[in-house]
């Protein structure tokens, strides 16, 4: 095994080498773990393993037997139980006492109960939830993001949390499993709520007479400053880039989780449902594949308006 530092690395299987999972497993590699990665593009994978010195492409399930963590960074829930437990079976090929850790956006529910099946399969392997989210844009790539984690074995915790603060600038233990996913998705709810408000106020402020651009400025040393203002809509959606590296379909699949989990709290909101028609509405305007700042396309089309294209930030 490759070393790091004062540590020796442990050798780590990774799933999903997508716009989150490329740069994340590539501060892995920086940092001298061993890697043997897989994504559904095998040139994607192959690609990887040419490009970082300690990674390598798996040509099969045997290839992950001996890794001691397994990281997934898949769209969603459902695909990452199908790799574990499905007609592959990964999980059966893990070795005892890997430890299984879900980066992906998933239901919190829907990942509890893919580690009681695990569990049924090998009890002595852990899955740990721990998706992602990030304080400013590109900061995955750096080694920056921050991490919710959720897990009910202190002892495989310990065996991950190198590798999770290799991942990430800010880690925090959120409780069982389950627990990331559920900070995940209220996070990513509340950062939601934001982007509709600000659709609103920008389709209502030009309309008055504003320029999109300087209200931006303003919200940004005001009290309405949020991620969309300082980063996304500002680099990506006024611009009309929209190359912020995240789907507005998935955008929509966060917000169908967070209104599940909001709903079985017991919340009387009619907040959740009213995100999801509205970024709903939009995905079908925007079409398939929208970077989620092409949001504001429905709102454009519903208003009758355009908002005025604001200079490239760099």
């Amino acid at each position: 095994m490759a070393t790091n530092g004062t540590h020796k690395a442990a050798k780590i299987g990774y799933i999903g080498l997508g716009n989150a999972g490329y740069p994340l497993a590539s501060t892995l590699s920086r940092a001298g773990y061993t890697l043997v990665v897989r994504d559904a593009d095998a040139a994607r994978a192959k690609r990887f393993g040419s490009e970082h010195q300690h990674a390598v492409a798996a040509s099969g399930n045997s290839d992950f037997s001996d890794v001691d963590v397994l990281i997934t960074m898949l769209p969603n829930g459902e695909i990452v139980r199908d790799v574990l437990l499905g007609d592959g079976n990964l999980a059966k090929t893990l070795q005892d006492g890997a430890v299984i850790v879900d980066t992906s956006s998933s239901s919190p529910f829907h990942t509890r109960e893919t580690g009681r099946l695990l569990h049924e399969l090998n009890p002595s392997l852990t899955l740990i939830d721990s998706p992602i989210t990030q304080e400013y844009a590109f900061a995955l790539a750096k080694g920056d993001a921050t991490l919710m984690v959720g897990c009910s074995n202190p002892a495989a915790l310990e065996i991950a949390m190198p590798v999770l603060k290799t991942l990430g600038k800010h880690v925090f233990v959120m409780g069982e499993l389950g627990a990331g996913h559920a900070m995940k998705t209220l996070n990513n709810y509340t950062s939601a709520a934001s982007i509709l408000a600000l659709c609103d106020a920008l389709i209502a402020g030009q309309k008055f007479g504003l320029d999109p651009a300087k209200m931006i400025d303003v919200m940004n040393v005001g009290t309405g400053v949020n991620f969309s203002t300082k980063e996304s809509f500002r680099t990506d959606g006024l611009t009309r880039r929209f190359q912020s590296g995240y789907q507005l379909s998935l955008l929509v699949k966060d917000m169908k989780i967070a209104k599940v989990v909001i709903e079985s709290m017991g919340v009387p909101s009619s907040l959740p449902a009213l995100i999801v028609d509205e970024l709903s509405e939009a995905d079908r305007v925007a079409g398939p594949g929208a970077d989620h700042t092409q949001c504001i396309q429905g709102w454009e089309k519903k208003s009758g308006v355009q908002l005025k294209q604001s200079e490239a930030v760099n």
